[in-house]
Order: C-alpha cells, then structure tokens, then sequence
C-alpha cells in the first residue's frame, strides 16, 4: 500500500510536470504573439504607404505644375491614410499642443505604450512631411506654413 505522503509526493511531480509544460506552450504561444504582431504592424504601415504614395502620384497628375516638396500644396487632409487623418483632426481640434498619448484614446486607441509609440512615430512623419510642428519636444501643431496649412476644411 502506498503512503499517503508519497501519494501527495507523486502528485505534487505531476502537477509540477503539467505546468513546466504548459509554461514551455506559454512561452512559444508569446514568441508566436509577438511575431504576429510584428507582420501586422509591418502590413499596417505598408498599406498606410502605398495609399499615401497614391494619393500623392494621384494629386501630382491633377495639378503637375504644384511646388515642391513630399507634400504638395494644394493637398487636403482626405489624401491621408485614414489614421494619419484622423490624427490631424484631432490635432486641429485641439486648443493648443497635444502630446502623443492625448491622442491615442481621441482616435479609438487603448491607451498602451505601444500604441502611444506607434502614434508618436506618426505624428513625426508628419512633422516630417511638413503637416504638423513640433517646436517643443513631444508637443505638436498644425503646420504654420507648408503642406499642413489651410487644411482645416476636413470634407
């Protein structure tokens, strides 16, 4: 007959056993996660790309004789991928500088850190590309001059 110490011992391997597994699965379950999120992230800013690339090429045919620039004059808010758009929104509404992590929950985002660092790195291609400043770190603008300007009618 087994005692009813070794009986617990034996148990006690077992379950030890089930989670060393189940912390393994646990493990490459988050590896997986991660590299998911990766391949849609690196989708998500190719296809954010290429409608800006088109709507650019698209708006450059129309008027070809525009300034210069990655952003010609002339352009409105609606050429933008639709989060870089609505992000200019929120901006224009704002009554002063907005940070990065002001904007993320005005644009339907969880206010995580990834996504208030995905929303920072748009707002500085942005600022980039002329539609926004940043005169202060962290802290951004509609553009007072360049393609950002007049773009306030959003229709």
């Amino acid at each position: 007959m087994v005692s009813l110490t070794e009986e617990l011992q034996a148990r006690e391997a077992a379950a030890r056993r089930r989670v060393e597994e189940l912390q393994s699965e646990a493990a490459e379950l988050a590896i997986r996660l991660e590299q998911a999120r990766e391949d849609l992230s690196r989708l998500e800013i190719t296809r954010e790309t290429v409608t800006q690339v088109l709507a650019e090429l698209s708006a450059a045919e129309a008027e070809p004789d525009i300034g210069s620039g990655d952003a010609p004059e002339g352009l409105v808010v609606a050429v933008l991928p639709d989060m870089y758009r609505d992000i200019v929104e929120v901006i224009a509404d704002a009554p002063g500088p907005v940070q990065a992590k002001q904007i993320v929950p005005r644009i339907g985002l969880p206010t995580t850190t990834g996504k208030i660092e995905g929303t920072r790195g748009k707002l500085k291609r942005l600022v980039e590309r002329g539609w926004l400043d940043e005169d202060t770190p962290g802290q951004f603008t509609l553009a007072r001059q360049g393609p950002g300007r007049d773009r306030t009618n959003f229709q």
